[in-house]
């Protein structure tokens, strides 16, 4: 065997090569990444938790499809047999899952080695990775930088080649912003088409597992291991899952992109929207039918996400009260203290906050007010994307209005660490598929730049189509 390159930047392509000519085995490439954690990760602070050992039925299996030895990680949120999950707080610092998350079982099934879990905004609550309860992770570009959130420790681990590929959660863009704050690809499915099961939960609604890749064919590849119907997560619907890795190269000519006015208003930073507009003039060129179109709603968009997610937070969040889940205080006299001190101790301010805004949007007198009114938006803005894919296949813009800032910039605003997920809400809103593509770095910041594709309900095969081709166009 010859010694694993340490200056290369392994995709899930690499390592079949790799494997198949023999110069390295599974052991060894598992080797080299745990090795290559063990000296960075100090550095970015991506992994909460590290495993050194491959599993045995997996090493010793003779399976050889594409995810087979792939050294890979997933967001601290996903439980694995036997193993620590905190979802970045406090309050489970201690919980040992009791099994895998259907997606990890599907994974493992197909030769995915987990490296380890990585560091996530507390409960998923954050757009920058500084709400972990175990410290900030830390942009691989600027490491003054935060990565973006709440995926940022996987989008971090994959950006500095701690890891192949990384799983992620996207409740309102917390896998494509990550991915486009630290250069990668991030790829949300549709809601209900990847299995929840195992994931601990933030908004039930909108949660949605999908992977975050170094390219678009990767993303592909993990997107059909891990989607499908599950009988223990009910949202899930039973539909075929598209061999969509297969299919990257169809050709893109005369597919109709709708570039919404919305998307380009105030707020959204001129080295941003330079490059947005050079990639929507790239798939131009390569044949694409650009129209502007509109969705006139995407302004509520926001505000309705913003009293929804913290509705069904205050509801999934009630279990971890130091009785059923979670830590328990010591310093409680009555069964009230447990409750009160369990959670005052467990919980950081931002899980602090949304509970008290979900527990008031819910409240008596209130909901109508304030709830009803945000999931009628959502029926408005689930409307005007199927009025938008009327008339064209895809809808193009940005990611993120900015690109990474720097860590503490934002922390005592919470409104505008809010602000930068209003390009990325209306999909979960919606329930669509949406990816982000690195498009370039910004002329001022020189920071990566994503470019955001939405589809159609389950129609990943068109996003990944098009974002395929627009990264070859761009390299």
């Amino acid at each position: 065997m010859s010694e694993i390159k340490n200056s290369k930047n392994y995709t899930i392509r690499d390592v079949q090569v790799g494997l198949r000519k023999k110069e390295f085995s599974a052991e060894e490439i598992f080797k080299h990444y745990s090795e290559k954690i063990s000296r960075e990760n100090k550095k970015f602070n991506a992994y909460l938790s590290v495993f050194r050992n491959l599993k045995l039925e997996i090493r010793n299996s003779q399976a050889a499809g594409p995810l087979w030895a792939v050294p890979a990680a997933t967001k601290d949120n996903m439980l694995i047999n036997g193993t620590i999950c905190t979802a970045g707080s406090k309050m489970l610092e201690n919980y040992i899952s009791a099994y895998d998350a259907t997606v990890i079982k599907k994974l493992r099934s197909a030769g995915v080695q987990f490296l380890g879990k990585t560091n996530m905004d507390e409960f998923a609550m954050g757009t920058s990775t500084e709400n972990s309860a175990f410290g900030p992770t830390k942009n691989p570009h600027d490491l003054k930088r935060v990565p973006g959130g709440s995926s940022g420790g996987s989008a971090a681990a994959v950006a500095a080649d701690l890891a192949v590929f990384a799983l992620g959660s996207d409740t309102g863009g917390s896998i494509r912003q990550p991915a486009s704050f630290c250069g990668v690809v991030g790829f949300k499915p549709s809601y209900g088409r990847v299995s929840r099961h195992g994931l601990i939960a933030m908004a039930s609604s909108l949660d949605q597992i999908g992977p975050i890749t170094k390219n678009v064919e990767d993303a592909a590849l993990i997107f059909e291991a891990i989607a499908g119907f599950d009988k223990f997560d009910s949202t899930t619907l039973n539909k075929a899952v598209p061999n969509v890795s297969k299919n990257l190269n169809s050709g893109i000519k005369g597919l109709k992109i709708g570039v919404p006015k919305e998307f380009f208003g105030k707020g959204l930073s001129p080295e941003v929207e330079e490059k947005v507009r050079h990639s929507i003039n790239k798939l131009a060129e390569l044949g694409c039918i650009i129209e502007e179109i509109s969705l006139p709603n995407f302004e509520y968009a926001l505000a309705a996400y913003y009293i929804i997610v913290p509705s069904e937070i205050s509801s999934n969040l009630a279990r971890f009260d130091g009785i059923r889940y979670g830590h328990s205080s010591q310093k409680s006299e009555t069964l009230l203290d447990v409750y009160l001190n369990s959670r005052s101790e467990g919980l950081g301010p931002e899980p602090k906050r949304r509970i008290i805004l979900g527990t008031y949007a819910l409240s008596s007198g209130y909901y109508d007010a304030y709830y009803l009114k945000a999931q009628k938006i959502r029926t408005l803005l689930r409307q005007d994307f199927d009025n938008a894919f009327k008339k064209v296949d895809a809808i193009v813009g940005p990611v993120s209005p900015t690109t990474a800032f720097k860590i503490g910039e934002k922390v005592a605003d919470p409104l505008s660490l809010y602000l930068e997920d209003i390009y990325t809400v209306p999909v979960n809103l919606a329930g669509l598929p949406g990816i982000s593509v690195p498009c370039g770095l910004g002329r001022e910041s020189n920071m990566p730049v994503g470019f955001q594709i939405i589809g159609k309900y389950f129609d990943e095969a068109t996003v990944l189509r098009l974002a395929y081709h627009l990264e070859q166009a761009l390299k």
